[in-house]
């Protein structure tokens, strides 16, 4: 099984008419509150063989904390990860190309409503709006590495970033 981690981006400035949404950045909280969540996957033990991010600005300063901090070696940006991203175009293009290890650890840095509604496709094979993924919170769920994951995962974390400061 593959491992997916999906983190949400940490608090970021809100979007405003001199601020795009997609170059809003992490506010000082937000990037403080990230570095912490950080921190703690450290000490929990947990490493990503890859770490995936939207091309979106407070994606890619999430996803980099996250390599900061020793989580991973390597970061790509992949735009299914994007507001608008499509888990079936990730899965065909992105997922089943790479032909990942069956022990293989994924984090996916993204926003919601996207990651919350990829985690219920995963698990229940369609979007039910039952989860929540809060700023810096993480789901995990493990996928098998052939075959389509989807409505095959087995969730195993849904955390908000408080139970991890």
């Amino acid at each position: 099984m593959i491992e997916l981690y999906l983190i949400r981006h940490g608090i970021a400035e809100v979007a405003t008419d001199n601020i795009k949404d997609e170059k809003r950045r992490l506010t000082k909280q937000g990037r403080q509150k990230t570095e912490k969540v950080a921190q703690r996957l450290k000490k929990l033990g947990l490493h990503f063989d890859c770490v995936a991010t939207s091309p979106l600005v407070r994606a890619r300063q999430t996803a980099e904390i996250l390599v900061t901090a020793g989580l991973s070696s390597q970061m790509e940006e992949c735009t299914h990860l994007a507001p608008d991203g499509n888990i079936h175009n990730w899965v065909v293009n992105w997922l089943e190309p790479k032909n990942f290890a069956p022990d293989t650890k994924l984090a996916l840095v993204g926003h919601e409503p996207c990651l919350s509604r990829w985690a219920e496709v995963l698990v229940w094979g369609e979007g039910k709006e039952r989860l929540v993924l809060k700023k810096a919170g993480m789901i995990g769920i493990k996928v098998p590495e052939t075959g389509s994951p989807l409505g095959r995962g087995q969730m195993f974390w849904l955390t908000p970033p408080k139970y991890l400061l």
